[in-house]
């Protein structure tokens, strides 16, 4: 079961932009960060489409922007693990605060239940018309659909356009250079695209939170462990045998040192000088 695979399965090591593709695929969403999902809706949903009827879908608000009503989803999200005898812990303190990286965790885990169970998705799911009785549901219905026809425009045309060879092919030429001649700017400088610097700029941030996460989560595993190590020195017996063991170990090692280092008489200038 999923719930049991450890931090080093294949599962954890998808990418973020596999894991988005996959939401917005299932659900018809258009996320473009795997943070924008740490309000649990779309976990729930995810196991609506899994688990059909299982989820009450009307206690799942889409429109959560507090922590209050992000805890809310969370607690619907629980309980459906609880129906199921789902063992695995949500930490909703570290989901809510919109981290990439545990939310990119979570969602890594999200993927690899529901490729487990069934095969997948079921066929027969409209997640826009499951998505009507959640608060919020309407909204982020008309932010989906506003992007995909777009798409379908763009595919449509694709399908019907009409195969003239060479004709064709210079109207397409035609067509590229007047848009790349629009976006050039009228001084003659060089060409501007704030919208690609724009993406590149977001997506060095979200690995530099990424890098940043997990340098703390690795200093705090060492931190408890130190913690750990100086609880157990404060016990009298246990700090009189690591004493006893520290000076015999470092008596030892001196001892050594001096012997492949110096010769008899220079270790005895050193005990007894003059």
């Amino acid at each position: 079961m999923a719930a049991n695979i450890g931090i080093m399965d294949s599962a954890y090591f998808v990418g973020r932009s596999e894991i988005l593709s996959w939401i917005n695929s299932t659900l018809h969403l258009n996320l473009s960060k795997v943070e924008e999902a740490c309000t649990g809706a779309v976990q729930c949903q995810l196991m609506d489409a899994v688990h059909p009827g299982m989820v009450p879908m009307h206690k799942v608000n889409f429109d959560a922007k507090n922590e209050y009503e992000m805890i809310q989803n969370y607690k619907v999200l629980q309980d459906v693990f609880n129906k199921l005898k789902i063992t695995k812990h949500i930490e909703v303190n570290k989901l809510i605060k919109g981290r990439p990286l545990d939310n990119l965790e979570f969602m890594q885990w999200m993927k690899r239940y529901c490729d487990s169970v069934h095969g997948g998705m079921a066929r027969s799911y409209n997640p826009l018309e499951r998505r009507e009785a959640c608060k919020g549901g309407k909204e982020a219905n008309k932010k989906s659909v506003t992007v995909q026809p777009s798409t379908k425009n763009a595919a449509s045309y694709l399908k019907n356009a009409p195969h003239n060879g060479r004709r064709n092919d210079a109207t397409t030429m035609n067509l590229a250079n007047q848009s790349v001649k629009a976006a050039r700017p009228s001084g003659g400088g060089p060409s501007v695209c704030p919208e690609a610097d724009h993406t590149a700029y977001e997506q060095q941030i979200t690995e530099l939170k990424l890098s940043v996460d997990s340098l703390e989560k690795e200093r705090d595993f060492y931190f408890a462990k130190l913690r750990d190590i100086e609880i157990l020195c404060q016990c009298p017996e246990i700090g009189n045998l690591l004493v006893n063991s520290s000076t015999y170990l470092l008596a030892t090692w001196s001892k050594k040192m001096i012997n492949m280092t110096f010769p008899v008489s220079a270790y005895c200038y050193f005990l007894y000088p003059r």
